[in-house]
This record gives structure tokens, C-alpha cells and sequence, in this order.
């Protein structure tokens, strides 16, 4: 018996026929549904809610054991059955369930559970693949909006997310100001940087130039397998430290590969980056990672804010607390990042409380190292 608490991932209908969800883009979807998960309980007063945002490739499934999500098949792998922030969420932990009630959701556009690409378009009756629409962050945070309202949750204790997740935060404060009273935004920023967006380009273009993407309507079962893992591999370092991967590929073997017919992998951190990318592969969708990557590159939270600029857009939120977390190491979201945002929340008439953390894991410190966190992530939550 696994020790770890079991949940179960629930399901709502976010938008129907008679209540469509209108996206950024001007286009409709008359049927969404989110895959979501919560912990703890709701108080009588519906005020200790905490919404956390998962990242890029995250899932609904945050804390505890869920070994079976239905219809998401066979990406739901070994590697999913904890949750990703289990260090983070659950009785006594950092976000703690015994005060507070956690509501983590997939996002529109997910591969798990919630409306994508995978899911059946009702107008056709087969899946929606290629067809599926380019959705934007703020799209994201409408759904989400929606779950809330279905829970009877009128304002939010706090609102957290990492990376993406932190984009969706910032999103959320600005968008729907009086839904949030704290917002808690960890290796993000207010922009895209353009080596992020090089990056997620890069990632977009190995998916797309791969022959069984067939433009977006592949067989399910016959992925863009190594567009896949090359993307994945050019994410993955951004996500890791090099210091934290070369310790990681210490306890790699160097195999052989059918992937590569001339050359012979030479060391371990060579394998260790065939094996991120074909683990990847196994759990995840390609035309969702398109779908999320393309959101990410077209973030712009002053206009989808409809805002005049950064400074006017934060004004917003001056009743809103915010502790912002850099992460030294970072690669994907530089500590330049978050100065800047800092320097736009005091420009607003904000004073948040900003925290380095200082790591050896790069940007993923976020999901491993929780005792970095927990101090300043109660001291927030309990204020």
C-alpha cells in the first residue's frame, strides 16, 4: 500500500453551449472541461482558497498519489503518480492543507484531463489535433476563473505559481484584481525574454520539422517521438543547473541509440539527455506542448491585462500582497527578471517582499528543494 495520501482528479465543465468561453483570439469553445485537484478543506467563509498555477509540462495532480487519471491513457506514467509539488503542499508542509483549502487545475489546452488537442472536438466527433485553437494565457486564467466561481470562492487567499505558473499569478492579479489578496510569483517575470523565446522556438521548430508531426494530425500512438525529445532537450537545459546536471549524469550508462546512426554517444551527459527527452515523450503530448510554448511566447500581461503599461496595469493591485522569489542559478527566468518586476510593483505603489534563494539546482529548484521556500512561504500564507 503506497504511503503517500490517494486523491483523485476531479472534473468540471467550464464552458457549454449556452455559456461559451470567448478567447483572446476573438474565437469560442462551447465545451471545456478542467481536470482539477484539492486539498484540505474549504472554511465556512470560503476564504482560505490557495490556487496554485502548475508549470509547462505540470498536471492538475500537485500533491499525495493518484496512479490513475481517466481518459488521459497511457501518458499518465510512473513518473506522474506524485505529485509534483507534493514537498510543497500537504499537512504541516510549506502550503499547509491544514489551514488552507489548495485548488490546482490543468491547464485549457493540457493533455491531462482538461480540454486540448487530445480531447474530442464535439462539432466532428473525432479529436481536435491540429484544429484546436491558439489560446493565450489569459484564456487560461478565464477557465480557471470559472472553477473558482463553481466552488463559491469570491476572493482567493493567494494565488502561487513557478515559471509559467507565475505568469498565470501575475495574470490573475492584474486581470481579476479583486479575486486575489496575495500573489506569490517564483522564477517568473513580467516579460518574455528573448532567449526564452529562442529557446521555445527552437523547441516549436524540432516538433514541427519531425515527419510523423504531419502537421499537427498524427496518430496518437505514433508521436513526433524525436521532435519530441529534442525539444525536451533544448528546454531541459534551461531547467537545470549545469552543475546539478552533470551530478544527474554521474549515474548514467553511455548506450547505444537508434536515433543516431553515425555518430557514438561519448560520455553520460549524453545519455542523460536522450533519456529526459524520451521520458518526455512517453507522458506528454505534442501538439499541447505547441499549444502551451505558443501561449508563453505570446504573453503580453499589459495587453491581455488591456492596460495602458506595466506601471498602470500593477496599479491595480496595490490592496494585493506579493512575495516574489528569484532563484540565483536560474537560466530560464534570470534574477534580471524579477528585479524588474520588483521595480514595477514599486513604481505601482507595491511593496513586495522579494527572496533569493540560493541554489545548485538551477530553475527547477522550485519543485526540489522546499525547505528553501517554506519559511518565507508561511510566514506569507499565515500573515
Amino acid at each position: 500500500m503506497h504511503r503517500k495520501a490517494t486523491v483523485e482528479t476531479k472534473f468540471l465543465r467550464v464552458a457549454t453551449p449556452e455559456n461559451p468561453l470567448d478567447l483572446f483570439n476573438g474565437e469560442q469553445l462551447t465545451d471545456v472541461t478542467l481536470a482539477y485537484e484539492t486539498y484540505g478543506k474549504l472554511n465556512s467563509n470560503r476564504s482560505n482558497a490557495v490556487l496554485v498555477f502548475h508549470a509547462l509540462s505540470g498536471s492538475a495532480h500537485a500533491a499525495g498519489f493518484n496512479p490513475h487519471v481517466p481518459g488521459v491513457d497511457n501518458r499518465w506514467t510512473s513518473e506522474c503518480h506524485i505529485g509534483w509539488w507534493d514537498g510543497f503542499v500537504g499537512p504541516g508542509k510549506s502550503v499547509d492543507t491544514d489551514h488552507f483549502f489548495v485548488i490546482c487545475a490543468n491547464y485549457l489546452g493540457g493533455c491531462y484531463g482538461s480540454t486540448g488537442p487530445c480531447s474530442i472536438n464535439p462539432a466532428t466527433g473525432r479529436r481536435w489535433g491540429r484544429s484546436f485553437p491558439h489560446i493565450t494565457l489569459s484564456d487560461i486564467v478565464d477557465t480557471q476563473i470559472r472553477l473558482l466561481d463553481h466552488l463559491g470562492i469570491k476572493q482567493l487567499h493567494a494565488v502561487m505559481g513557478a515559471s509559467l505558473g507565475g505568469m498565470l499569478s501575475l495574470s490573475l492579479a492584474t486581470r481579476y484584481p479583486d479575486r486575489v489578496r496575495t500573489v506569490i510569483p517564483c522564477a517568473s517575470g513580467l516579460l518574455v525574454p528573448i532567449l526564452t523565446r529562442i529557446h521555445n522556438f527552437e523547441q516549436i521548430y524540432a516538433i514541427e520539422s519531425d515527419p510523423d508531426f504531419k502537421g499537427g494530425d498524427y496518430d496518437p500512438l505514433q508521436q513526433p517521438r524525436r521532435g519530441m525529445a529534442l525539444a525536451r532537450m533544448i528546454g531541459h537545459k534551461t531547467f537545470v543547473s549545469l552543475d546539478a546536471m552533470a551530478e544527474r549524469a554521474r549515474k548514467e550508462i553511455v548506450r547505444r541509440t537508434e536515433d543516431l546512426s553515425w555518430y557514438d554517444l561519448t560520455s553520460s551527459i549524453e545519455s542523460y539527455m536522450l533519456h529526459q527527452g524520451s521520458k518526455f515523450v512517453q507522458r506528454f503530448d505534442a501538439n499541447t506542448y505547441l499549444r502551451i510554448l505558443d501561449a508563453w511566447n505570446r504573453f503580453d500581461i499589459v495587453r491581455e491585462g488591456v492596460a495602458e503599461d506595466l506601471v498602470s496595469l500593477f496599479e491595480r493591485c496595490r490592496h494585493q500582497k506579493f512575495l516574489v522569489f528569484t532563484i540565483d542559478t536560474d537560466v530560464c527566468y534570470w534574477p534580471e527578471e524579477q528585479e524588474h518586476m520588483v521595480r514595477t510593483l514599486k513604481k505601482a505603489g507595491i511593496e513586495p517582499t522579494w527572496i533569493t534563494v540560493h541554489s545548485d539546482k538551477g530553475h527547477d529548484s522550485f519543485l526540489l528543494e522546499p525547505h528553501l521556500y517554506r519559511p518565507f512561504l508561511r510566514a506569507a500564507l499565515m500573515d
